[in-house]
């Protein structure tokens, strides 16, 4: 057991096995942000959260980037509290503020299918932003069924396991993990 399971052993079990500790993660956000500071120098930048899988990486992303920028959020759905993408995306809350105009980063939390984020950055197309992009903590291409969706920053490329941890859920529990973890117990039921 590493001392990072040990240290947080009341939210996880002998499922679970870290795939990224919370020193890499922090690491790899600090890098991100850099990046995208550079990339949007005098931009209007607007920071859309992909809810709720997402709200711990925006959190920390937004604090990594130095520029003024405005954040807002959107929630979708495809999976319910399944663990497989059913396909049909349905928006359960929309932006609040226009992004006409402004230069949009969409935040996820991980992209797998694509279905959702494509669903997605198609309604946001329609909205007259200057430009969109995608940034995700995590990209899992193996069950990509959108092959031509582009992800313009991202955290980590992970194999076709389902995790959890650090806003990822398996029916809304584990979100409060500071690390990434596969979840062995979904593995054995694929």
């Amino acid at each position: 057991m590493t001392t990072e399971t040990k240290k947080y052993t009341e939210f996880t079990n002998p499922n679970l096995e870290i795939l990224f500790t919370a020193e890499q993660i922090k690491e790899r956000v600090a890098q991100l942000g850099k990046q995208i500071t550079k990339d949007y120098a005098d931009k209007d930048l607007v920071l859309v959260g992909v809810l709720k899988g997402s709200c711990v990486f925006l959190s920390d992303l937004m604090r990594e980037i130095d520029l003024k920028l405005s954040i807002d959020f959107m929630a979708v759905s495809s999976y319910k509290d399944a663990q497989v993408s059913s396909g049909d995306v349905e928006i359960l809350k929309d932006l609040t503020h226009p992004i006409r105009g402004k230069d949009v980063i969409v935040v996820e939390d991980i992209v797998d299918t694509g279905l959702t984020l494509s669903h997605l950055l198609e309604l946001l197309k329609t909205r007259g932003a200057n430009s969109l992009k995608v940034a995700t903590l995590l990209d899992k291409p193996e069950p990509r069924v959108v092959k031509n969706l582009k992800i313009d920053y991202c955290g980590f490329q992970i194999p076709n396991k389902f995790v959890v941890g650090y806003g990822l859920d398996a029916a809304n529990r584990y979100r409060n993990l500071p690390f990434i973890a596969v979840l062995k117990e979904a593995q054995s039921a694929e």
